[in-house]
């Protein structure tokens, strides 16, 4: 709760309850009951507003355990019936990173609200996990981050079950910070290809399956506040591979970080501009139509690849007989 000197500050929504959460951005204070609301206010707003989840839509939630997927889990179950929804948990196995009993809490937490949750491992689906992945590749000299091998598998997976289960939309708990992160990483690439994907009107290939982000209107510090208030128990670990090699999203972090420091709400505003400008434009541009599957395990890829990302990445690592083929060439597109 906030002071000044032997006064309680009360909440500037409400009126009534004292100040626990201080939005920079909006220069609110606010009780815990009404920022979980704002909170899920936007969740909803941003969903309704792109159509990110429309009638009849079966939505597989990709939930790790931590704090932005509880969120995403919760403000979504609060607002579409249980049977719409079902959760995937990835456990990449990672040293020290995946815990057993942070899944099980995840697991439970979700059956409250009547959602079935998907535990799977990457070692299962691969036949390696991440680190015995990326081990392997570096005693054969390949010098690839980790979180390639990992963001590759975990879309992968995500893939797969959304074709198996019958999702129409994967939901990932991709936050604000996230977002603009990739968004400006893309565009000092000048991959104008990966800007426009950032847009949630942004045309998905044909045959695939969309995802959605409902939580890119929300700052990490909000989702970690959220959580807290709320009282989940949510993964606080660090993967160890977060400080290897600081990738560029890493020096853009920093940068970001420091930028809304200074000036609270660029973020938002960075990535709402971005949203507003390109809208019109998005709104023409037609489904891609250019896609292949690939030649070793029937994923779909992009036109003229003869092999999916991750199965030419594990071939450049030389694994070339993973055990995802025998599985996905039995799913039907």
């Amino acid at each position: 709760m906030f002071w000044r000197g032997f006064l309680l500050v009360v909440c500037d929504v409400c009126g009534l309850r004292g100040a626990r959460v201080f939005q920079a951005y909006s220069g609110l204070r606010l009780c815990g009951e009404c920022f979980v609301e704002s909170v899920r206010s936007r969740v909803w707003g941003e969903v309704e507003r792109w159509g990110l989840i429309e009638p009849g839509d079966s939505v597989l939630l990709a939930v790790s355990g931590g704090k932005d997927s509880y969120v995403m889990l919760e403000s979504l179950a609060l607002r579409y019936k249980a049977s719409r929804l079902i959760g995937l948990s990835i456990i990449e196995g990672i040293p020290g990173y995946n815990r057993e009993d942070d899944v099980r809490a995840l697991v439970d937490f979700a059956k409250g609200y009547g959602v079935d949750v998907v535990v799977v491992s990457v070692r299962d689906y691969v036949g390696l996990s991440v680190y015995e992945m990326v081990r392997e590749a570096r005693s054969r000299g390949l010098v690839e981050s980790a979180c390639t091998f990992c963001g590759l598998s975990r879309r992968h997976i995500m893939d797969y079950y959304a074709r198996m289960l019958g999702a129409s939309k994967v939901a990932t708990a991709h936050n604000l910070d996230d977002e603009v992160q990739t968004l400006v990483i893309n565009m000092l690439r000048g991959d104008v290809i990966g800007v426009v994907k950032v847009h949630p009107l942004s045309p998905h290939p044909e045959g695939g399956v969309r995802r959605v982000k409902p939580l890119r209107k929300v700052y990490e510090w909000e989702t970690a506040a959220y959580a807290m208030l709320r009282g989940f128990r949510f993964q606080e670990t660090e993967c160890m591979f977060i400080e290897e090699n600081p990738t560029l999203r890493a020096k853009v972090r920093i940068a970001l970080y420091d930028l809304e420091r200074e000036h609270p709400g660029s973020l938002l505003r960075l990535l709402e501009y971005f949203d507003k400008t390109l809208q019109d434009a998005i709104k023409k541009v037609e489904p891609k139509g250019s896609t292949s599957t690939c030649s070793r395990c029937g994923a779909l890829t992009t036109q003229g690849r003869g092999l999916c990302k991750l199965c030419e990445l594990l071939e450049r690592a030389g694994l070339t007989e993973p055990r995802y083929t025998r599985l996905r060439l039995s799913v039907k597109r």
